[in-house]
């Protein structure tokens, strides 16, 4: 069976992570003040948004003033969540020496626990990103999106999973870290999951008490309207993470590997995979921005703690990378890798022959078994 990388030699592997090694030199020796001033304009502008969304809402319930704050409300958010938490706490800011804009200090606006996201996404994830059964961002543990996973009869709602997934996305978030599929193994220290369900707890309740309590009541007469607003701008938030990041991990031909694929895995060969294993989306400045620069999700893989705004700088270079090497550098429109996403979600939520014969085999098996008992 060829794959996308059975051209690539040992020595086109270490050309490959020389010249990205050497773009990330570059990169991180011109960071300077014009990087400093972007993120601080971005964390101005949030907070900005932010007291003007919960203002307009405190001001009135009328349709217009709703609408006006919740909207503001909700882009604040999404700024807050993608452009600066998800990249501060990737460590993209470090180095400003900055506290306040600093990984080991940033507490972000969801019920996810900052320190159970970034063992979850910045080391397990980045680390075995896409690797069937190490990392569980492939399908966040509830979709079949790849034939390589093993269908089961529970796989065909899983569109209905996936819009619920989309519109609590947070919560999904939040519980990632737990790694249910090897609790349920009994795997895990049971005061291990223990603990990381109390620190869960603590951050829903904070994130419930400042939405769902204390702005409502701030708003006096407009309580319900404000309850329902900041309802509405968490579940515009949390659907708008959810495609961006789908459609960074699932759309088109993105591949998954075995976990044999880690097996004496060079720098080079390292970098091949986040390559194989990422799509980008094609769009404005402002679609970039809202995304939390997402939507160059290969260079964000090549190098995640580089400052995103440097990723659509360097997009050209590393597509005319991936043409030297005859690689695949997936990309298409919003709608493109929406549309793409979701066609494999509802595609592998049916079965294939195969599928179907291994199920009976199962059966097959399992009657067996009782036969002989």
């Amino acid at each position: 069976m060829t794959t996308t990388t059975d051209h690539l030699t040992e020595a086109d592997y270490e050309t490959i992570a020389a010249e990205l090694d050497a773009l990330r030199d570059e990169l991180t020796a011109d960071l300077g003040e014009r990087d400093a001033a972007y993120i601080r304009k971005v964390i101005r502008w949030q907070r900005g948004l932010e007291i003007g969304g919960r203002a307009m809402l405190m001001a009135s319930s009328l349709p217009p003033a709703w609408i006006a704050g919740t909207t503001t409300l909700a882009v604040a958010k999404i700024l807050e969540n993608m452009e600066i938490g998800h990249n501060v706490m990737h460590g993209q800011w470090d180095w400003m020496r900055d506290p306040k804009i600093h990984s080991t200090t940033w507490e972000w606006d969801n019920v996810s626990p900052a320190e159970q996201w970034k063992h979850s996404h910045n080391f397990v994830h980045h680390t075995f990103t896409n690797i069937l059964g190490k990392d569980n961002d492939v399908g966040y543990g509830v979709l079949r999106i790849t034939p390589e996973q093993r269908w089961h009869w529970s796989a065909i709602p899983q569109p209905i999973y996936n819009a619920l997934l989309a519109l609590f996305f947070e919560y999904g978030v939040a519980l990632h870290d737990l790694d249910i599929a090897n609790v349920r193994k009994g795997k895990v220290d049971p005061e291990v999951t223990k603990e990381k369900l109390s620190q869960i707890g603590r951050k829903i309740r904070r994130q419930w008490g400042k939405d769902y309590l204390a702005f409502p009541l701030l708003s006096g007469p407009q309580f319900l309207s404000t309850l329902a607003a900041n309802f509405t701008a968490n579940a515009a938030r949390n659907v708008w993470a959810h495609m961006i990041i789908f459609c960074g991990h699932f759309p088109g031909d993105v591949e998954v590997f075995e976990e044999e694929r880690l097996e004496g895995e060079t720098k080079g060969q390292w970098y091949v995979r986040q390559l194989l294993g990422s799509a980008n989306i094609k769009g404005s400045a402002f679609l970039h921005l809202m995304s939390g620069n997402l939507s160059h999700q290969i260079e964000h893989h090549l190098f995640p703690d580089l400052p995103s705004n440097r990723y659509a700088e360097i997009a050209p270079r590393i597509r005319a990378l991936c043409e030297k090497y005859d690689l695949p550098y997936h990309t298409g429109t919003l709608s493109q890798q929406v549309g793409s996403t979701w066609k494999k979600i509802f595609r592998y939520a049916l079965p294939t022959k195969e599928d179907l014969a291994y199920q009976r085999e199962r059966r097959n098996r399992r009657r067996a078994r009782t036969s002989a008992v």
